[in-house]
């Protein structure tokens, strides 16, 4: 051990000398690798006691520390940012871009309810329709699907089932027989007499209408075997009855294949997961005094955890007429305190920007000053 140079002091930093290399062309990481190796040094003891590290050390411990803060720093913006990023070009440096919240994924997700209800979507409904067979009141529509379709009885799913009794307007207005209101009246002042073959021109309140319309659709479904159907496992059941044949029954469906076919897009050079959010290394020249502070203490925590396993292959050092008990497992287990302090403190201080505190803050803001003004005097104005 007693060969192996250590700092002696002083040193000189040049590109290359980092593990990776991101930060070597940048002319503030360069001015201050030296400053921040002297600083972890003198922090560690440095020169009341020799620091058996050297200058290489102190350049990764720094390389890694701007990283580190830089991970930090954007995976707080991916998850502040990732609904609005989703789906964009995975080509462009987000680094120096602002991000504009907007409501893309939102409409997609919204889509999905489009096409359960027959609103809009992404997935088509198709038609289909189904010969009735008097006497007949089930029918199996996933035999259909696999007859007419070609597909299993498993990926078909109705949607909508056309099967209605007569509109009730038409037993309400019949212009050939008369108007359902029961009332003859030729309106000759309002000039309508000589039209045909309507016989009633009173104009009625809306409402009249609808409650006539509503009273004989609730009278057919008490009094009458109304027309309705139920659907179990793709099993139509109609009631009543069908009384002839018929090839009128239509119906719309969808593909389930469809659906799930819909709902994933190849793609490439976009993003579709927070691994590929095109954020980079910091570049350290934009990073603040804050920013730099803290780097500066996680690169000292990390030189303190690398002199602890260098120290810890000898539990003492031998002396002339002595030895020395170094304190490696203490060393360790504070910079194993102090790099999971300072992780937790960016973090903090990260989540006290976020959007969400920063509207809070604005909301209490808002109501201590209406207290604050509640308290100035009201002038008043004598005229």
């Amino acid at each position: 051990m007693a060969n192996i140079p250590i700092w002696p002091g002083t040193s000189t930093f040049t590109p290359g000398s980092t593990p990776f290399g991101f930060y070597d062309a940048d002319a503030d990481f360069i001015l201050d690798a030296d400053k921040v190796a002297k600083f972890c040094a003198q922090r560690l003891g440095y020169p009341i006691v020799d620091i058996e590290l050297q200058d290489i050390q102190f350049y990764t411990a720094f390389e890694e520390a701007v990283t580190t803060y830089g991970n930090e720093l954007y995976a707080y913006k991916i998850r502040q940012d990732y609904l609005s990023l989703e789906g964009a070009s995975s080509t462009t440096n987000l680094n120096t871009a602002l991000v504009t919240p907007n409501l893309a994924n939102v409409i997609k997700i919204s889509e999905q309810y489009g096409t359960e209800t027959g609103t809009g979507g992404n997935t088509d409904w198709h038609t289909g329709s189904l010969a009735l067979t008097a006497s007949v009141q089930t029918y199996d529509l996933g035999k259909w699907a696999e007859d007419n379709l070609g597909v299993s009885g498993s990926d078909f799913e109705i949607k909508r089932v056309f099967y209605e009794a007569p509109p009730a307007i038409i037993k309400y207005f019949d212009p050939y027989a008369g108007s359902g209101t029961g009332a003859m009246n030729m309106m000759d002042s309002f000039g309508w007499g000589e039209y045909s073959p309507a016989v009633n021109f009173m104009l009625m309140p809306m409402n009249f209408d609808i409650q006539k319309l509503q009273a004989i659709e609730l009278n057919d479904q008490i009094r009458k075997s109304n027309y309705s159907f139920e659907i179990q496992n793709n099993k139509l059941r109609l009631f009543p009855i069908p009384k002839n044949d018929l090839n009128e029954l239509h119906f719309q469906y969808l593909l389930k294949s469809e659906r799930l076919a819909n709902s994933i897009t190849p793609t490439t050079d976009t993003i579709t997961n927070v691994s590929n959010v095109p954020y980079a290394n910091p570049t350290y020249a934009q990073v603040n005094s804050v920013g730099r502070s803290w780097i500066f203490e996680y690169a000292l925590a990390l030189s303190k955890e690398m002199l602890g396993y260098v120290r810890g292959k000898y539990s003492t050092i031998p002396i002339p007429g002595d030895s020395v008990t170094v304190n490696s497992a203490d060393l360790i287990s504070a910079a194993t305190n102090e790099r999971t302090a300072l992780i937790e403190r960016l973090r903090a201080y990260f989540d006290e920007t976020s959007k969400e505190k920063l509207m809070e803050r604005r909301s209490l803001e808002t109501d201590y000053l209406k207290k604050e003004l509640t308290e100035v005097p009201n002038v008043i104005y004598i005229g």
